[in-house]
């Protein structure tokens, strides 16, 4: 069977090295991101499917679902991957961009496991895989908005699993802790000694989706070596 894989907040990251290893892996893959001009390349090189969508819009979430099962069928796996971080002393940090880093991280998470949702308990299977990140297990200073829209995924996922699993839907939280290398560009921190590997975050990804059901991750935690925490 041909599994179908729809990554929103799909760039040149993460959710670049998913959507690689799971084409690799034989599924068919869709890329959602409000610039697809930017995974023309990507969607090129493993034959990806490319859609418009502004994940904090309703409307354009509810078009995203209806057009990718036209053009690919139902989801077996969603992949939500889109944040936006804010940082700032808490007198200054920016209310708009706040609003929207919440919005990005948590509200278009639930908008999209609503769509996701509404096709796999017709299905009676699915997967359904969310990136988090440590701010969503414990607030940094002069990181409020990220850590607000992080600890609302966080527990947007704790309880759609309590909801879905016994219905033969599997989710899933990942809490990356560190900075994720980003092979296409140049950055000092990109250091391969204290930063974690795209690639094998994807890995990871692609283990907990094939999970059996007798043994289920709802969350985990992924972090370089010599991070603290």
């Amino acid at each position: 069977m041909n599994e179908k894989v729809l990554i929103i907040g799909a760039g040149s990251g993460l959710s670049a090295s998913i959507a690689r290893l799971f084409a690799a892996e034989g599924m068919k893959v869709g890329l959602a991101a409000r610039n697809v001009e930017k995974l023309t390349a990507l969607a090129g090189e493993i034959g990806a499917f490319t859609f418009a969508c502004d994940a904090t819009d309703p409307d354009a979430v509810a078009a995203l679902f209806k057009t990718f099962e036209t053009d690919i069928g139902c989801p077996d796996i969603l992949v939500y991957n889109p944040s936006r971080r804010v940082r700032g002393p808490i007198t200054e940090v920016d209310a708009a961009a706040t609003k929207d880093a919440i919005l990005i991280s948590a509200y278009g998470a639930f908008l999209a496991a609503q769509q996701a949702a509404i096709r796999m308990l017709k299905a009676g299977s699915g997967t359904m895989l969310f990136t988090g990140a440590s701010a969503g297990v414990k607030g940094y200073p002069r990181s409020a908005p990220f850590a607000m829209g992080k600890f609302a995924l966080r527990g947007l996922c704790q309880s759609l699993a309590r909801e879905l699993s016994p219905q033969n839907i599997h989710i899933a939280h990942f809490v990356i802790d560190g900075h994720i290398q980003n092979k296409h560009r140049d950055a000092s921190h990109d250091d391969p000694a204290t930063s974690l590997d795209p690639d094998d975050i994807a890995k990871t990804y692609l283990h907990i989706a094939r999970q059996n059901p007798s043994a289920w991750t709802w969350e985990i935690e992924l972090r370089p070596s010599v991070e603290t925490f």
